[in-house]
C-alpha cells in the first residue's frame, strides 16, 4: 500500500517542510489541500514559472504529491456554473503540476432538488470536464462525503458519466458514519471506480463527528485493507486529519498501526 496525508494535518508547514515530514515518517506522499489558507503555496493562481519550478521540486523531493484537494462541488444549481469552472482551474493545475487525481465533492443538493436531479446535474457537470481531464492527464475523484456518503448514489452518478477520467475518492467513514452501509458493501459498490481513498477513524457524538486513533473508532481499517489488498489495490491511501491532535501525535501513530494491519493480513 502506498500512504500520504493531507496537508490539513499540518497547514503550517510550507511544501518543502511537508516533504521532510513525509520522508522522516515513512509516507509516500502528501496531498495538498488547496483554497484553505494552509502554507504549501499550491493554488490555482499561482503563475506559470512557479508552476515549473513546484513540479521540478516535486521529482527532486522523491515524495510525489498523491492527489489535490478541491472543495469543488457540483449538486446546487446556484452556483454549478462557477464550480465547473474552479474544476477546470484546478484540473489545469494538477496537470501542470503532473499530479495524476484531484478530489472534488458532489456536494450539499441544492434546496428543492430532488436526488434524481441531483444525480444528474452532478453527472453532467463532471462529464462537462472529461475532455480537459483526459488532455491534461488528470483523473477527477469525486469524493464519498456530504449528501453523497452513501456509495449507491455515488456509483449512480459514476454509470451516468461512464468516463475512464472521472472516478471515486472513498472516503471510507462517511459511507459508514452516515450512509449507514457496512465496508464490504461501499467497497463492493464502488469497487470499479476507486482510484483514490481517505482514512480515518471516529465516531458521531451528539451528531457530530469525533476523531478518534485508527482502531478506536467504528471503522474497520483491517477490513478496508483486506478488501484492497484482494482487490490488487495500486493508489493512494490518504490520511485525513482535520483540526485534531499535533501532527507528530497522530501521523507516525496512524501509519504504524496501517502497516501493522497490512503485516498480519500478509501472515
Amino acid at each position: 500500500m502506498k500512504y500520504s496525508f493531507m496537508s490539513f494535518s499540518c497547514p503550517q508547514l510550507s511544501l518543502s517542510e511537508m516533504w521532510a515530514l513525509a520522508k522522516r515518517l515513512g509516507y509516500d506522499g502528501v496531498e495538498p489541500r488547496i483554497a484553505a489558507n494552509h502554507q504549501h503555496g499550491i493554488e490555482p493562481d499561482i503563475n506559470t514559472p512557479k508552476r515549473r519550478e513546484i513540479k521540478r521540486q516535486v521529482a527532486e523531493s522523491g515524495v510525489p504529491l498523491s492527489c489535490i484537494a478541491t472543495s469543488c462541488r457540483y449538486a446546487d444549481p446556484a452556483d454549478v456554473k462557477q464550480q465547473i469552472e474552479n474544476t477546470r482551474r484546478c484540473i489545469d493545475l494538477a496537470g501542470d503540476l503532473g499530479v495524476l487525481r484531484l478530489r472534488v465533492f458532489g456536494g450539499q443538493i441544492g434546496k428543492g432538488l430532488s436526488r434524481e436531479a441531483a444525480i444528474a446535474l452532478v453527472a453532467d457537470s463532471l462529464r462537462a470536464v472529461t475532455d480537459q481531464a483526459k488532455e491534461r492527464g488528470v483523473i477527477v475523484c469525486m469524493e464519498t462525503h456530504d449528501d453523497w456518503c452513501h456509495p449507491d448514489h455515488v456509483a449512480r452518478v459514476m454509470k451516468r458519466v461512464n468516463h475512464p477520467t472521472i472516478a471515486v475518492n472513498w472516503d471510507i467513514m462517511h459511507p459508514i458514519l452516515t450512509g449507514k452501509v457496512t465496508m464490504d458493501y461501499a467497497f463492493q459498490t464502488l469497487k470499479p471506480w476507486i482510484r483514490h481513498i481517505h482514512f480515518h477513524d471516529g465516531g458521531k457524538v451528539e451528531n457530530r463527528l469525533q476523531l478518534t486513533p485508527i482502531g478506536a473508532g467504528e471503522v474497520d481499517h483491517r477490513r478496508t485493507l483486506e478488501l484492497l489488498m484482494a482487490a490488487g489495490y495500486k493508489d493512494y491511501l490518504s490520511g485525513e486529519w482535520i483540526d485534531w491532535e499535533p501532527y507528530e501525535t497522530h501521523l507516525p501513530r496512524e501509519l504504524a498501526t496501517m502497516k501493522r494491519y497490512e503485516q498480519e493480513i500478509r501472515r
